[in-house]
């Protein structure tokens, strides 16, 4: 297969002995300077375990809508839940996106103290009645953070920073494991539009459909096809923003399948703890170079993108 993308194997991420790890490191660094997009293998979670995932998710999306109404993210004071089909658009100039999903993260009580601290993105999830569901999904969260953190750990030192300097920054953290199902389309092909990801990194496995593309430098749209066992690698806007845009956030889309074939996603956006500051690192600024950001904490960043993306956000604060 002829990728526009490259493949990077992480396993030696695990080596104890960090000297190990330079190959990857310079790898994992090119990719996001060049592209902004990579895969990565060798990251640890079987074959299995996206198997099991992928056939929960089928039997969660061919539930009643009725069913699936109980846990509508519309209802949910800090936006997890089902996102019916239409709910998102993510682009502002395009058609709403034909898709829908389930969103989950921590699951955390309503007396925890960060949910009342920032209640817009912390607290329970919502979870449909299937035998199992929340213990796959809670696992699966965990598996796909720990694969985050090693990759930000990689990405840290390749920046001259610490190795912990973006990980020490995952106490509680706001990352969210998302469940997408792309029904099939006819007439048009607004799977999801075109957009960037709000956080650090997204850790995306695709099922054997296609449709993702990605945007170079040129703005022409690549495609980026499933590559099995592995995740597609991007950068988001935090992490463009504490590098002045030398890692750069991705513009991507999907387009719909076609047929009776349906596509399924499962994204992990791997976001920070809601207050960690994002300011431009030193080590992405040229002598007498201004940063072009202003400093913000990462859940205020991500709050303001949901306000664009989602209408019953917009609505619920006019």
């Amino acid at each position: 297969m002829n990728l526009a993308l490259p493949i990077i194997d992480i396993s030696s991420l695990d080596h104890s002995d960090s000297q190990h790890w330079q190959e990857a490191i310079h790898a994992i660094d090119s990719a996001c300077r060049d592209k902004g997009f990579f895969y990565v293998i060798g990251h640890g979670i079987p074959a299995e375990q996206f198997a099991a995932m992928q056939d929960m998710a089928a039997r969660f999306f061919a539930l009643s809508e009725q069913e699936k109404q109980q846990i509508n993210i519309q209802h949910s004071a800090n936006h997890r839940g089902w996102g019916q089909v239409s709910a998102e658009q993510l682009d502002p100039s395009g058609p709403k996106d034909y898709k829908e999903t389930f969103d989950m993260a921590l699951d955390l009580s309503p007396y925890h103290p960060q949910v009342a601290r920032f209640p817009q993105l912390y607290g329970p999830n919502q979870y449909p009645n299937l035998d199992g569901f929340i213990q796959l999904m809670q696992q699966h969260y965990e598996l796909t953070l720990q694969v985050g953190i090693k990759i930000l750990k990689a990405m840290a030192l390749a920046l001259d920073q610490s190795e912990d300097f973006f990980s020490q920054h995952f106490n509680c953290p706001i990352s969210v494991l998302r469940l997408i199902h792309y029904p099939p389309q006819q007439q048009s092909d607004n799977g999801a539009g075109a957009h960037t990801d709000y956080g650090c990194i997204t850790l995306l496995y695709q099922d054997q459909t296609g449709g993702l593309q990605v945007q170079d430098r040129n703005q022409q749209w690549l495609d980026a096809p499933p590559v099995e066992n592995s995740f597609v690698v991007n950068i988001g806007d935090l992490m463009q923003r504490w590098t002045n845009g030398r890692y750069k956030s991705t513009p991507h889309r999907v387009i719909s399948p076609k047929q009776q074939t349906t596509r399924f996603s499962m994204p992990f956006f791997v976001e920070p703890d809601f207050d960690t500051p994002v300011n431009t690192l030193t080590s992405c600024l040229a002598p007498g170079e201004q940063s072009r950001y202003r400093e913000i904490s990462a859940g205020e960043w991500i709050l303001s993108r949901f306000t664009d993306t989602y209408a019953y956000r917009s609505e619920q604060q006019e």
